[in-house]
């Protein structure tokens, strides 16, 4: 599955700090420009794709 980047209209957010390695907030901050979006909105969708495709661990599927 791919995560494609999307513009979005009027999203609701919550101010929260994170913290992120230099490294990391580089790459998020490039590729926020090149999609012409903003950090906040990179790092919600990188979020929301990641757990739409978290798989469950191991124990988790034994428990169930």
């Amino acid at each position: 599955m791919s995560f494609i980047v999307t513009k979005r209209q009027n999203t609701p957010y919550l101010s929260r700090t994170l913290r992120f390695p230099a490294d990391l907030y580089q790459q998020l901050k490039d590729a926020a420009v090149e999609h012409h979006i903003s950090v906040s909105s990179l790092v919600a969708q990188c979020c929301e794709f990641a757990l739409q495709n978290l798989e469950e661990s191991s124990h988790s599927k034994s428990s169930s």
